[in-house]
């Protein structure tokens, strides 16, 4: 039995045993209200449901209960600072940097330079603007003939397949993945390509940033650690300072997101979510002790979880779909996942 079922039955069994002592002397007016109470204490235990982790969930209900007030209030506190770090790096490269490149670069590296910090530059402001505002999807609310799979007891409303219920949000989400604070939104069936794409663009971009910029963060840096400084100006001060600004902040960010992006590739590749992850974990645990083997329904097959995940229908939308900015839908309505009707190869992509 588990650790939680046998300290019950200790203290019902040391219960009972009081019980049966006390009772001929315990007055009959009390009688009831301590029945009662032992009643309530023993549908703490007799129930089929109660084990080890829902007593961790109940201790820890307030630390969730906080996670969830200050993510909820802060939301636009921390898309406030992706709006404002993100400027402020965007500012230097332009008033800074580019005066720089267009002095002293060849005018193909110039060229290069541009096309490029701007393509990325629009790629991040358009994929941040949709993945915020956005709706995941959420569950019909009112009876219908979708099929689900369980209900949820918070909402009160069928769950179809893929769905969960966000407590900050306080309601069940399509497809959910996690709620982002940084996004003060879910992460769900109608945004999750636009989550994605925004991490990758900003990770490339702050990699494009830290390379590009490491000759003069060096130069910055030897400058300021100098005991016997040049007579520089403020101007030149300010300069140098920003480019350290700049490369420790991109260099950072390229470093933590790009780890999260990669942990993301390997989750879509697998054809799951962040949450479907810890489920499948679970669920393969439980059928290894069968002797069975647990396989993924919504696993299409590594390229064409890319391919379902991205809307990519012909080898244009590689260019089109991923590689420009594009508000098309996703794949079905997030409510049924048999849309897609071959195993094999979607398309010959």
């Amino acid at each position: 039995m588990r650790p939680c079922s046998t300290v019950m039955h200790l203290l019902l069994r040391c219960m009972r045993g009081c019980g049966r002592h006390s009772r001929s002397r315990m007055p009959r007016r009390l009688r009831q209200p301590v029945s009662y109470i032992k009643l309530i204490f023993k549908s703490l235990y007799f129930n089929s449901l109660t084990n080890s982790e829902v007593v961790l969930d109940c201790i820890l209900e307030p630390v969730f209960w906080t996670v969830e007030v200050v993510t909820r209030w802060f939301g636009m506190v921390f898309v406030f600072l992706v709006v404002a770090l993100t400027s402020s790096v965007v500012f230097i490269a332009y008033f800074c940097l580019l005066p720089l490149v267009l002095q002293t670069y060849s005018l193909g590296w110039m060229m290069w330079h541009i096309c490029y910090g701007n393509w990325i530059l629009v790629m991040i402001v358009f994929h941040y603007y949709k993945a915020t505002n956005t709706p995941p999807g959420y569950p019909p609310k009112m009876k219908n003939e979708v099929p689900f799979v369980s209900f949820c007891k918070k909402c009160v409303i069928p769950k179809p397949a893929r769905s969960h219920h966000c407590g900050i949000c306080k309601t069940c989400i399509l497809k959910m993945d996690h709620h982002c604070p940084w996004l003060n939104n879910c992460v769900g069936h109608y945004n999750h390509r636009y989550f994605f794409s925004f991490c990758v663009f900003l990770t490339l971009g702050c990699m494009y940033c830290s390379i590009s910029g490491r000759n003069l963060f060096i130069d910055a840096y030897n400058a300021i650690d100098e005991i016997s400084q040049p007579p520089y100006t403020y101007k030149d001060r300010m300069f140098h300072k920003s480019v350290i600004y700049m490369w420790v902040l991109t260099s950072t960010v390229s470093v933590a997101l790009g780890a999260l992006t990669l942990w993301h590739a390997v989750l879509i590749t697998r054809g799951e979510t962040s949450i479907e992850r810890h489920i499948n974990n679970k669920e393969a645990k439980r059928l290894a002790k069968r002797g069975k083997v647990y396989r993924n329904p919504f696993n299409y097959g590594k390229l064409n979880n890319w391919k379902v995940f991205f809307g990519v229908e012909k080898r244009s939308h590689w260019l089109t779909r991923v590689l420009l900015p594009s508000g098309h839908t996703p794949y079905g309505d997030g409510l049924t996942w048999d849309i897609y009707p071959l195993k094999k190869d979607m398309m010959p992509v």
